[in-house]
């Protein structure tokens, strides 16, 4: 082992460090993955005319958000002509009509609550993790699924309000002034957890995927490390680990995710019986990008702290 790799076993990257990375890899993922979604909400809307009130669900490839269809005719991204003949053919159409920037239609709204979701989520599993292997051990195996359930927890409880605010936003094109009168009457009448509505279906699919996403991933992670005969992982094999790992809890959690949207929207009920490969599509991807790019951020930081140790 070289003095590098030992340097880095006692100099850990520090929570802020945590945090930037997890915000590189979250922009990096919605950038990569949004395009999937804004052109299958196309052909979904082309298919299936959103009327107005009706409720869509859009993925960033961090979080799923609900959006309402609004008044506007064809000025909204989603309710623009296309004639397209498929997915591919929606992806050339598009750019070529709309310029490349509609693929990211939707998204900047959307990063409000997503980037801080997911550096909230993926800080509070390190930091969770390595106080638990403090007190358990390194090798303890069920450190990944008990910080993964805690962070994901903590994560849809703080983010659960602001979304419903967010939306509530969108559907009614409320003044601060009138949100404020809209929250505080609400809060009046129902109780403060009125404001988490939405919050049980969410955690019924979000922390069951997590304790499974981290538990297989930290195991493959391993495995492929001493296969490759690596002390440290590479960026590949985080990759792998990441699209592997969040494809199985993909597969696990489905009913959960058919239940949470058929909650959600009556728009496009016939995908519940035909969701799994359009979930997996945008699912793998996201945690194969958001994993590598995470751990290739902390690995960066992990380098520049042990050089000033020496320096």
């Amino acid at each position: 082992m070289d003095p590098e790799t030992r340097g880095q076993e006692i100099i850990k990257v520090t929570p802020l460090q945590q945090m930037l990375a997890s915000c590189t890899g979250a922009i990096l993922t919605s950038v990569i993955v949004t395009p999937l979604d804004v052109v299958k909400i196309r052909l979904q809307a082309q298919n299936n005319p959103l009327p107005k009130g009706k409720c869509f669900v859009y993925s960033n490839g961090l979080m799923d958000h609900l959006c309402v269809c609004e008044e506007g005719g064809n000025k909204l991204w989603y309710k623009k002509p296309g004639n397209f003949q498929g997915t591919l053919d929606a992806f050339f159409k598009i750019i070529r009509n709309e310029g490349i920037k509609s693929l990211w239609s939707g998204l900047p709204p959307t990063l409000v609550m997503a980037v801080p979701a997911t550096v909230i989520y993926f800080t509070c599993y390190d930091q969770l993790s390595a106080l638990l292997r403090s007190k358990l051990g390194e090798n303890e195996t069920c450190i990944p699924i008990v910080a993964g359930i805690v962070a994901r927890f903590g994560a849809v409880t703080v983010i659960s309000p602001l979304e419903l605010i967010r939306t509530k936003m969108q559907s009614k094109k409320f003044s601060y002034v009138e949100l404020h009168r809209f929250v505080s009457k609400k809060v009046s009448e129902d109780g403060w957890i009125s404001l988490w509505r939405g919050w049980a279906p969410t955690v019924l699919r979000d922390v069951p995927f997590s304790a499974m996403y981290w538990y297989n991933y930290e195991i493959l992670k391993k495995w492929l490390c001493e296969k490759s005969g690596l002390y440290e992982p590479t960026f590949m094999i985080n990759f792998t680990s990441g699209a592997l790992s969040g494809s199985f809890a993909a597969v696990a959690t489905l009913p959960f995710d058919v239940v949470k949207t058929q909650k959600q929207t009556q728009l496009w009920t016939y995908e519940s019986h035909k969701s799994l490969i359009p979930r997996l599509i945008k699912i793998a991807p996201a945690c194969a990008i958001m994993i590598s790019t995470y751990e290739f951020g902390k690995a960066f930081f992990q380098k520049q702290n042990v050089r000033r140790q020496q320096y």
